[in-house]
């Protein structure tokens, strides 16, 4: 792929998600996308043919990203260490990509009907896989018996809220933007809290108990 073809390609994604996320899937037009990345219209049409295409491409953006962030959880043993760096990697999507993870959200609450089939299965696969960890981690004694499902929707809710309700965190906290520091002090509050609200224990410990 040439340089100037990746160029264009990106900031096409980059403005498509803009206005996705802004506007909805339905309400935004391809000509839209082509005057505010000031490309001629044809040309966006070329590089992704379709806007379901375009929309795809906006959403892999956010998804894979989405779909990476669980290897902590699928390789690691300690529940310590594999939630923390879960929710660290969680909340980096949120500052790194909050037009996708807003376009992402709007896509599940409309009820995920122009999400393409191959992406709901691996979102499915990976949280049954999720959900089979922290059952694992309860029968092993290290984490809390509770529900696994409700503690995967509660990481989510935390972490994401951070991209998809950023004008109320901002608004709240008196600022226009959120920096690092504030993803730092979010991600070591949220990992206190679910370690300490699954109560999770050190391997010796559950063993000796």
């Amino acid at each position: 792929m040439s340089r100037i073809r990746q160029k264009n390609q990106e900031l096409i994604i980059e403005v498509a998600c803009h206005l996705f996320a802004e506007q909805g899937y339905a309400a935004t037009k391809m000509a839209d996308i082509a005057k505010q990345a000031d490309i001629p219209k044809p040309n966006v049409y070329y590089y992704f043919s379709t806007k379901d295409n375009l929309y795809r491409a906006v959403l892999n953006t956010v998804i894979q990203p989405l779909l990476e962030a669980s290897k902590p959880i699928e390789l690691l043993d300690d529940p310590a260490e594999a939630l923390t760096e879960y929710i660290k990697t969680k909340l980096r999507i949120s500052r790194d990509h909050p037009d996708a993870s807003k376009v992402f959200a709007n896509e599940v609450m409309s009820g995920a009907k122009s999400l393409p089939s191959d992406i709901a299965n691996e979102l499915l696969v990976q949280s049954k896989m999720m959900v089979s960890k922290f059952e694992t981690w309860s029968e092993q004694g290290v984490m809390a018996k509770l529900s696994p499902q409700h503690l995967m929707f509660t990481i989510w809710a935390a972490t994401q809220t951070y991209a998809d309700f950023s004008w109320q965190i901002c608004n709240v906290m008196d600022k226009p933007k959120l920096d690092d520091n504030d993803f730092a002090d979010a991600a070591d509050f949220l990992t206190q809290f679910v370690i300490n609200g699954c109560q999770i224990k050190q391997r010796e410990e559950a063993e000796r108990l």
